[in-house]
């Protein structure tokens, strides 16, 4: 059932409400506790019930900035070296328009009208003087459009990101834009960069895993491909928003290096792809608020990047006038101080600031330039459709339908994200058993259908999404336990299941005495706004959800042949019961979106050969890992990235640490072979610019200078695609990781094909960040090339010299 196509109006505006940054007064809490029993949803600390009409909503306490109201002297960068051509025509369209209008417009441009003061989860006012301009609708979510109908969910950006393929991750966001643009929507809140700091953390499904390079090239394809439907894309949330607990009234307190080389670097990324705008994070970055972090957004953002389009607030992550404005911030979202308080930092407030000398008034006239240049560069000043649906009262949209023929694509899309992770004497794919048995909530329809909770904040059914304003309604949602069935019978397989509940006696009679088990477990995690099952919003642990790991162990007791399918937010524990002879397969799934079952069918039969590998590492234990989730303190909680940049598998490395399964490892119903390497090339030569606004884009940095071939080759039975992996071994010197990925490609081979790969490297790829120049350079001495299947699977090995 669509909830939001079908409640009534108070129904869809209490769901347009469940929003993770969402200030409200207190009302009673018991309104705001929802399910029973496993799927108990409750309103996690720091967030109070708010009463909408007849029902109510989990809304963030109204919190009390700590930050200075000191007005810092703004930053206006008006030479900024290597401006793409379509900002800078996009400028001398914007600049004469602002030259012309009223301090009280230029600072509407900014403002957003309140939660609920327009249709979509942000909105602006109309300004008469613009030509064209009817404000602008800013909606979520990273994996569809978010409180509408008739729209599409995709997988999620974790699952985008293990497929380790440009073509599909290019695809998936201009379809995503296609259903944007489609719903008359301006500025698509994503894609989400954050790294997968902490494994627990709540949001790490919205990213795109452990690793700067991966996630930088996922989000620089994704923004490619949402921008050229018109669509504006928001690259969040800037920066160091790496965990749930504490995210309001924490400090990431991260050193110059680790900055530049792990958190900033998909945030370079996005601006090399024009990226519209940039969304500020809720916490404090080294003691100062992210959206009015000077060093953050001046220094950083629109200084050593070079960024021409506008920051923009997380919804009420501002917490002040010339602080905020002076530190960067150019426009403030939902626009009210906190929910329904009919004031605002900025609109009238700003223009007083700006009348009084706090705020410069160049810098009003930066903030408005920035705004409108994005609305030119993207085109949409001529013919952009109207905004057609309405977040709050869904009565009042047209109920377009943008789905087109996502679904395939979807579907693709799930299947090439499945990692094949254990497949013990090549039980995979299936062929035609006689007998089977499914077992695990996980592989059913959720009870009430597949939108039964406010922003998916329960765990019941197949896990396609985790919860919180990343999210959207599914328009429908494949169920692995139908489609499976469905293909099962066809091939006259006799199919026994018991997925009402995860009792481990029940699933173990079905599974015994089966040719094949197959058992779905999960584990989810998201916003912090909601508690599920006793986890407000990061995970608690890494364990498997509902008993996962006792049903896989009761199962694996009385089936010889059980195969684990794990949908789950990022990496869970396996040890209990991985190396246990009766578990022949295992894969993970992740949160494929609406076409789940489908998807998994086609891994399962072999329609879909397994091509995804992991973009993050599964520990053996969780305390290998070198950082983890902060769940206790009080004032402004500290959290030190004392680790540097030794997160996910450079950590591993860097420790000699075993893993379960390495970063970029899985498995194929195929095998491949390297052969061949050859690396041509220098990084010597050539003229860089000297230090300034924009010259983290110089081309002397960013050009190709290293080519790296190899041939790689199908040695297998089955037509399928590997993804090749090239990683670096810096000099010493250059104080980084063993081993840092900096090329990858998904190469499709037919059975005994072989084709030459060639990967360029870049004298930024081969670069550290020096704190004294503060500048990148290259390390003097010996650079490995190391080419191959996996972090650890590294075939080919080679060097440059610098």
């Amino acid at each position: 059932m669509a909830l939001l196509a079908l409640a009534p109006a108070a129904v869809a505006l209490a769901y347009a409400l469940a929003l993770g940054p969402h200030a409200g007064a207190a009302a009673d809490t018991d309104a705001c506790t929802t399910g029973s029993g496993a799927n108990l949803t409750t309103c996690s600390p720091g967030y109070s019930c708010v009463a909408i009409n007849d029902t109510s909503v989990c809304m963030l306490d109204q919190q009390t900035s700590t930050s200075s109201a000191k007005a810092v002297t703004a930053t206006i960068h008006a030479n900024v070296a290597n401006v793409d051509p379509l900002w800078a025509a996009a400028y001398a369209k914007a600049k004469p328009i602002v030259a012309n209008l009223s301090n009280a417009d230029k600072s509407s441009l900014g403002t957003g009208l309140g939660l609920i003061g327009g249709p979509c989860i942000g909105s602006t006012d109309p300004v008469d003087a613009i030509p064209g301009w009817n404000g602008l609708c800013l909606q979520d979510s990273p994996v569809g459009v978010r409180y509408v109908d008739h729209n599409s969910v995709f997988p999620a950006e974790i699952n985008a990101a293990a497929t380790w393929n440009r073509t599909l991750l290019r695809a998936r966001g201009e379809a995503m834009g296609a259903e944007f643009r489609g719903k008359g929507i301006n500025v698509a809140l994503g894609p989400m960069m954050n790294l997968m700091r902490a494994p627990a953390a709540g949001r790490n499904w919205e990213g795109a895993g452990g690793d700067p390079y991966l996630t930088g090239e996922v989000a620089y394809e994704l923004i490619l491909g949402i921008q050229s439907q018109g669509v504006q894309a928001c690259a969040k949330h800037l920066i160091n928003n790496e965990q749930e607990h504490f995210r309001e009234s924490s400090s990431s307190n991260v050193d110059d290096k680790t900055q530049h080389e792990l958190y900033l670097h998909p945030f370079l990324r996005s601006v090399q792809a024009n990226v519209a705008s940039v969304m500020c994070s809720y916490n404090q970055i080294n003691g100062t608020y992210a959206c009015e972090n000077d060093k953050i957004l001046n220094g950083l953002l629109k200084g050593e990047l070079g960024f021409q389009g506008y920051v923009m607030s997380d919804w009420y992550a501002t917490h002040s006038t010339a602080p905020a404005a002076n530190g960067g911030l150019d426009m403030t979202m939902p626009g009210d101080k906190f929910f329904a308080s009919f004031s605002s930092y900025f609109g009238s407030t700003l223009v007083n600031a700006v009348k009084d000398g706090d705020v410069p008034q160049e810098r009003l006239d930066d903030m408005a330039t920035r705004i409108l240049a994005a609305w030119y560069m993207l085109g949409q000043d001529e013919g952009y459709p109207e905004t057609n649906f309405n977040s709050w009262l869904s009565l009042l949209g047209q109920h377009v339908n943008v789905q087109g023929d996502h679904a395939s694509l979807i579907r693709t899309i799930g299947a090439a994200s499945a990692v094949l992770l254990k497949n013990s004497g090549s039980v995979l794919p299936l062929n035609a058993p006689k007998t089977m048995a499914i077992v695990g909530t996980g592989a059913r329809s959720a009870l009430f259908g597949a939108n039964e909770c406010l922003d998916h904040s329960c765990n019941d059914g197949v896990l396609a999404l985790g919860w919180g304003s990343g999210t959207a309604s599914f328009p429908y949602l494949i169920a692995p336990q139908d489609a499976i069935t469905t293909r099962a019978k066809a091939a006259g397989t006799s199919v026994s299941s018991w997925t009402f509940s995860d009792d481990v006696n029940i699933s173990a009679g079905k599974a015994k005495g089966q040719d094949v088990a197959l058992v779905f477990i999960t584990a989810d995690s998201g916003e912090a706004q909601y508690t599920v099952e006793g986890n407000q919003g990061d995970r608690n642990n890494l364990q498997a959800w509902h008993n996962g790991d006792a049903m896989v162990e009761k199962i694996a007791s009385v089936n010889n042949n059980t195969i684990v399918v794990v949908n789950s937010v990022g990496p869970i524990i396996m040890d209990s019961w991985i190396e246990n002879p009766n578990v022949t397969a295992v894969i993970w799934a992740g949160l494929p979106g609406q076409e789940a079952g489908n998807a998994i069918t086609d891994i399962l039969y072999g329609d879909a050969n397994p091509s995804g590998k992991l973009p993050f590492t599964i520990a053996k234990n969780e305390t290998d890992y070198s950082a983890r989730v902060t769940y206790t303190g009080s004032g402004t909680v500290q959290i030190p990235y004392s680790e540097g940049i030794f997160i996910d598998y450079r950590h591993f490395d860097a420790n000699n640490i075993e893993p379960r399964f390495e970063f970029g490892f899985g498995l194929s119903y195929t095998t491949f072979s390297y052969s061949n390497l050859k690396i041509s090339g220098s990084t010597a030569g050539g003229e860089r610019q000297a230090p300034g606004p924009g010259s983290s884009l110089d081309p002397w940095l960013h050009d190709p200078v290293i080519n790296v071939s190899f041939v790689v080759t199908n040695t297998g039975s089955k037509a399928g695609t590997e993804v090749v992996q090239l990683y670096t071994s810096p000099p010493a010197s250059a104080n980084q990781a063993p081993n840092n990925l900096k090329g990858f490609d998904a190469v499709w081979l037919n059975p005994g094909e072989s084709k030459t790969v060639t990967l360029s490297l870049s004298r930024y790829d081969l670069s550290f960040w020096d704190v004294i120049s503060q500048s990148w350079q290259i390390a003097t001495g010996e650079t490995g090339i190391s080419v191959g299947a996996s972090s650890r699977d590294l075939k080919l090995k080679g060097s440059v010299t610098n």
